[in-house]
């Protein structure tokens, strides 16, 4: 078994206030509860629900409630370097000090969602990455050297061949798309897929569509460079949102790729405040419309009898269980030969400049950040 040598404090990116600057701060490293394991972060990659955590907006819709200072990241793959009792992968295995690890958000395992209906996804009671740094266990957060697992996180072994970077945006967008088709149901060859957003997670059920064998594949997105490594990646068609800035014109544009029937099947993961509606006008009658990137607290108007006359399945499809990390490891460890995944990141970025890899989240300068542990601070 290997040995690491453990500080006593790790530095970490915080936020303080919503919407400013990141301070670089030097947490404590926790005591380990049993079962909870400490990883030496290898990797963290940004996700847009950071840049919603800290610009406030979670907060300030009622979605998650944040109490400052917080870590920001969940985002994240690690090496462990210190165990306290048994652990357990994801698939069989114990945990041993210097395996490389994903790792779920924590869950009780014994309310209705966790135990009876088994949708720990949904449990109530999760135990978030980036809570308040001020109390134990402290490093809870991916924008740290070091980060504390929770003994009710389910642990995901890393592949060799997958890169830690992979492997931290594999861990979220990846999975989250994965648990989505999952839910959305068989692909026929001869099947349209139209995919609304072209960032992390559009680009990966890009991916996926493909694998799946959909005969059309259209992404409705910006910028161009997102969208040539959609077309990269198995879109045959692309729809630009600079380009055709009107929804209505989107939709009609779906339309007239689709032979005027729209698609059986539409996937929304922009997030973007019009996609609900324009998705829905995006089906043809009797399809699908998935909803995976709506995680604001923005309310939009819709015709409700375009869901009865159409006959429409209009599914929800939110985070992702155990087993999807999992399949997500795979993907990337048998797919890389296909997709070319370190495409999909962007720049790298030291603890001291987290603050900049948000912004250029916001702006759609950078498609998935990489906070690099080993840059020299300013």
């Amino acid at each position: 078994m290997q040995e690491f040598e453990v500080p006593e404090k790790s530095r970490a990116a915080v936020i303080t206030e919503f919407n400013g600057e990141l301070e670089v701060r030097e947490l404590p490293i926790p005591s380990l509860e049993p079962g909870a394991l400490l990883v030496r972060v290898e990797a963290a990659t940004v996700c847009g629900s950071d840049v919603h955590v800290w610009d406030g907006s979670l907060h300030a819709g009622g979605i998650r409630p944040i109490e400052l200072p917080v870590v920001p990241g969940h985002e994240m793959s690690g090496v462990v370097v210190a165990k306290e009792g048994e652990s357990h992968f994801t698939g069989g295995g114990e945990v041993q000090i210097g395996d490389r690890i994903v790792f779920t958000q924590g869950r009780c395992g014994t309310c209705y969602f966790c135990a009876v209906v088994n949708q720990p996804n949904l449990c109530p009671n999760r135990r978030h990455y980036g809570t308040n740094c001020e109390r134990y266990p402290y490093l809870v957060g991916g924008f740290s050297e070091y980060c504390y697992v929770y003994p009710q996180s389910q642990k995901i072994r890393v592949p060799d061949d997958v890169k830690p970077e992979w492997a931290s945006a594999g861990s979220c967008a990846l999975r989250t798309v994965i648990s989505a088709y999952e839910r959305l149901g068989r692909i026929q060859p001869w099947q349209t897929v139209v995919i609304q957003g072209s960032g992390p997670l559009g680009l990966f059920a890009t991916a996926l569509a493909k694998r799946s064998g959909a005969g059309r594949i259209i992404v409705v997105g910006a910028p161009e460079a997102r969208l040539r490594l959609a077309e990269d990646w198995g879109a045959t068609d692309l729809v630009s949102v600079a380009d055709v800035p009107e929804a209505q014109a989107r939709v009609e544009a779906v339309r007239e790729l689709t032979g005027g029937h729209g698609a059986e099947i539409v996937m929304e993961w922009s997030g973007a405040r019009s996609a609900f509606a324009e998705g829905l006008d995006m089906v043809r009658r009797g399809g699908r419309y998935l909803v995976g990137g709506q995680v604001g607290a923005h309310r939009v108007e819709i015709t409700p009898s375009t869901i009865m006359k159409n006959n429409l399945q209009v599914i929800g499809s939110m985070s992702a269980v155990e087993s999807h990390y999992w399949q997500a490891m795979d993907f990337l460890s048998r797919g890389q030969g296909e997709f070319d995944f370190d495409r999909l990141l962007s720049s790298r970025f030291g603890l001291d400049q987290v603050t900049e890899a948000f912004r250029g989240m916001r702006a759609l300068t950078e498609i998935k950040p990489v906070i690099d542990f080993g840059a020299t601070p300013r």
